[in-house]
This record gives C-alpha cells, structure tokens and sequence, in this order.
C-alpha cells in the first residue's frame, strides 16, 4: 500500500467516493455520477483525470464493459483501515443478538449454530463458523444470491464449494495471527478463486474451544455496519464460552 500513502487529499476524498458509492450500488463508477451526487469541489474534468492515475495506481478497475471504475482490493482494504467509520450496533440491535442465543450458552454446538444463524441474519450475508475441533458451521448461503456479483455462476459455484472444505477456512485463519481480520482478493490464496470476495471475521478462545465467526460476501461488503455485528457475537462467543 505503499503507493496510497502518496496520495493527495483529493484523491483520497474521491476515491473514498467511488468506493462507497460501488458498496451502495454494485455498479461501476463513473465521474458523472461522482459530480453530480458527491460534492467534491472540482469539475469533472479534474475527476477524469483523478480516475485514471487512481487506476494507473492499481487502485481503481475498469470494467471491460463499462466506463465507469470499480475498487480494487487493495483499495477496499485501504479504505476499510482507514477512511471508513464503522456505525456502533444499537443498544437494541445487541440485546437483540444476544437474547437470540442466550438460551443456548451452556450448549457449544447449538450456541455456535444459533450465532451463525443470527450473523446471516443481521449482516443478510453469508456467515461461517470454524472451530479448531474440526467442525464448520454456515448459514445464509442463499443470500449470497441476492448480490449481483453472485450472479456469476462460476463465483458461486467455488464459494459454495468451498463451504464443504473446512480446512479451506481453517488455513485461512491459522495464517492470520490477528483476532479479528479481513480478507480481500489475494489473501484468500492464489488458487482458491475467491479474489471477488471479502470476509469479515472474529476469533474466539474458551478453556475448551477456540475458532472464528464471520462475514462472506463480495468484496464491497457492508464493512461499516458488519463489522461490529462479527466483531459483537465473536465477544459474546469468548464471553459466554468461559462457563464451558
């Protein structure tokens, strides 16, 4: 990311545009729309030519059938670390989360299956759950399937696959050391064909267990609000699995 840390404050302030505007829509980005809907205090003209040195940077995409530009991964993590303010959960949404599991904090197998349950739920993603016994819990699949980038059979196909393979998202996790991380583009290795997608994900320890829940979907997930949803159940996980 060397190359963003150069970065005007005007082509940090319309790439941010671009990348939120692409979260918001799933459609390329083009500087009309960028004039017209952002105030960015500079023609059109100038936007164009921000554009094309964002994308010279291997910031920015250009899809072949489309004039308009879409965020790379490393753009999408740049903006995630750090232009994005993430939107705290409610009060309300919380207690909600956490009266959906509760019940079953005395139940390791029904507490994970019920928070996964709940993460699909709330993020309207797919949610996975892997524990390092071995188990792989996941729920959500079909709303994947309400994102246009899943429209891609073959994308879906390999995600879906991969759903099969726990240790896919065991390696994932234990070459991350971090406890909470995102995944984008080539993090989720050369040949795993998921380059498209982002994951969100929240390590957990208890005395007997330890594992991760999180977040799959297209890379233009919504980091802002899934982000403290992963980052909440993989606290109330560690919270409620001290008692196992």
């Amino acid at each position: 990311m060397d190359q963003i840390s150069n970065l005007s404050d005007r082509q940090l302030h319309i790439l941010k545009a671009i990348i939120e505007e692409y979260i918001a829509t799933a459609q390329p980005v083009g500087s009309e729309t960028l004039d017209k809907k952002y105030n960015l205090g500079v023609s059109p003209a100038t936007i164009r030519n921000e554009m094309a040195r964002l994308a010279d940077m291997k910031l920015l995409n250009q899809p072949h059938t489309s004039a308009g530009r879409t965020p790379t991964p490393v753009a999408l993590k740049y903006y995630v670390e750090n232009l994005m303010k993430t939107k705290d959960m409610s009060v309300a949404d919380e207690v909600s989360v956490k009266e959906k599991i509760w019940d079953y904090r005395q139940e390791v197998d029904k507490l994970l299956r019920e928070a996964t349950k709940t993460l699909a739920e709330k993020t309207k993603a797919l949610a996975v759950t892997a524990t390092g016994d071995g188990d792989l819990y996941y729920s959500g699949a079909a709303n994947i399937l309400d994102m246009p980038e899943f429209y891609d059979f073959e994308l879906t196909h390999h995600l879906l696959a991969a759903l099969d393979r726990y240790d896919f998202w065991w390696d994932l996790l234990e070459a991350n050391q971090d406890p909470f991380s995102i995944l984008l583009g080539e993090e989720f290795g050369a040949r795993s064909m998921l380059d498209q997608c982002g994951y969100v994900y929240a390590k957990f320890t208890t005395p007997h267990l330890s594992g991760s829940i999180g977040v799959v979907g297209p890379s233009r997930l919504n980091y802002q609000y899934v982000i403290p949803v992963v980052r909440y159940l993989g606290g109330l996980i560690d919270e409620m699995g001290r008692n196992w």
